[in-house]
């Protein structure tokens, strides 16, 4: 459940990214990479 979230946040945040919404973008990537297994800090 946890890795489909951050999927979802993660392209959520590379789209905010790529529409210049820089802030939105940023942060739902980082909580992405925080909630997907195996992702930044290797939960």
């Amino acid at each position: 459940m946890l890795l489909i979230l951050g999927i979802i946040l993660i392209v959520a945040g590379v789209l905010g990214l790529l529409r210049g919404q820089m802030l939105w973008g940023i942060v739902a990537i980082v909580v992405g990479l925080i909630l997907a297994p195996g992702g930044y800090f290797g939960f």
